[in-house]
């Protein structure tokens, strides 16, 4: 990492960053290359810097329609935690936990990873039997999750109400303490100059128009900017993936919907994890600023819309001060929303398609970031090799053909 001094601070600072180093370099496409990845977000950048690092292949040009990290890579509320119930699930998601705690330390960037523990709350006799067979799983495969009564969760998270007479009591709660947050945009910069310095070009405003085939395999695509030739194709789009997907003749089992996000204006250090809540139906956190980022669930309704209806969020803060009456007079800063694919399994594919040379990495729903860098480490192994890797092997498009579905929509939490 370039280190400047103070003084050199002050200069760029006067001079409007004149002489200030970019972290990437902004290219114009090449007319060919190996490998050409649709989506510049997290899963993306983080594709082809492993390509780059682990495989040696840095003929390797990211694709991007707006600027890097400007979908949902940036639109999200940043939890990152293992706990879901299959085996499959724990070991894709765990795999990117072991990732995400050296991660600063792999690209010297800062992510601000932050293990400050997620619980995830009882509210009745069925949320008690639910968590505690999660638990029971986690243990099974080595992903760390117990059990607190009400008096030892508040004592984790002394703002939590466990006023017995409340609409939805607290009976419990399961905690990992391994889970925790990191920052959506420094874990986009951090991979794309990793990528960039290992000669991955980055090519933003180029949106891609169409997907060339003949005789059954990928050729390249069409942009803005011309065509690109290319040996594989990798759509990592996110809630796009559907519409990128259809431009091959590839028709996927995903759903558009609108998730939608919030933070209140910020307060001094208050909240020291996160909470989440399937029954009141919200999470919460409190980023590095002091802002309380609060979580709902998606809009019933398919849609592209980075809005999303207004009663979403009204019912999210009736949720959250159920919880937390402690924080009834905050005022709110802003609100966004975003647009997750979702699978009817609530778990994603990552793999091959019918279409030879083309690849898709999609269908996170509301799981994206928190699975970044373990979904970029197997989908490279699987790009750079045309075989799966181990842990991705069982999330293939196939799936939905031959039944053996992986049902996560319990564990993937107040969003489904």
């Amino acid at each position: 990492m370039q280190r400047y001094s103070i003084f050199s601070l002050a200069r760029n600072a006067l001079t409007g960053h004149k002489h200030w180093q970019e972290a990437w370099r902004s290219p114009e496409p090449q007319p060919a290359y190996d490998t050409l990845i649709i989506g510049a977000g997290g899963h993306g950048l983080g594709t082809a810097y492993y390509l780059a690092k682990e495989h040696g292949l840095s003929n390797v040009a990211v694709l991007e329609k707006g600027w890097l990290g400007g979908g949902n890579t940036g639109r999200n509320t940043t939890i990152i935690r293992s706990n879901y119930l299959y085996d499959e699930s724990a070991a894709l998601y765990d795999h990117s936990v072991k990732l995400w705690e050296g991660l600063s330390q792999e690209l010297n960037y800062n992510v601000m990873f932050s293990q400050r523990g997620v619980m995830m709350l009882a509210h009745n006799v069925h949320d008690v039997q639910v968590l505690e067979r999660h638990i029971y799983s986690h243990r099974l495969n080595g992903v760390d999750n117990e059990w607190l009564t009400p008096e030892e969760a508040k004592a984790f998270c002394p703002p939590l109400s466990i006023d017995r007479g409340a609409r939805y009591p607290v009976m419990g709660a399961a905690l990992q303490r391994r889970g925790g947050t990191a920052r959506h945009d420094a874990v986009a910069w951090g991979y794309a100059r990793g990528a960039d310095a290992r000669g991955v070009d980055i090519i933003q405003n180029c949106a891609v128009t169409g997907i060339r085939t003949e005789a059954g395999r990928v050729v390249g695509v069409e942009t803005e900017k011309g065509f690109i030739r290319a040996k594989k194709v990798a759509v990592v789009a996110a809630g796009h993936s559907s519409h990128v997907m259809a431009m091959a003749g590839v028709r996927m089992p995903l759903e558009s919907v609108p998730l939608q996000a919030l933070v209140s204006e910020p307060v001094k250090p208050i909240f020291p994890c996160v909470v989440m809540s399937n029954s009141v139906h919200a999470y919460i956190s409190q980023s590095d600023k002091g802002e309380l980022v609060i979580g709902a669930g998606t809009d019933q309704y398919v849609s592209y819309s980075q809005r999303g209806g207004m009663q979403i969020p009204e019912h999210t803060l009736e949720a959250i001060l159920e919880l937390f009456p402690i924080f009834s007079r905050m005022s709110m800063l802003r609100q966004w929303g975003g647009t997750v694919d979702v699978t009817p399994d609530r778990s994603p594919i990552i793999g091959k398609t019918p279409v030879d040379g083309l690849y898709v990495n999609c269908g996170w729903g509301t799981g994206g970031f928190k699975a970044t860098p373990g979904s970029a480490h197997v989908f490279a192994h699987t790009l750079a090799t045309g075989e799966p890797h181990p842990i991705n092997a069982p999330f293939t498009l196939d799936r939905f053909k031959t039944g053996r579905l992986i049902d996560e929509a319990a564990a993937a939490a107040v969003a489904h």
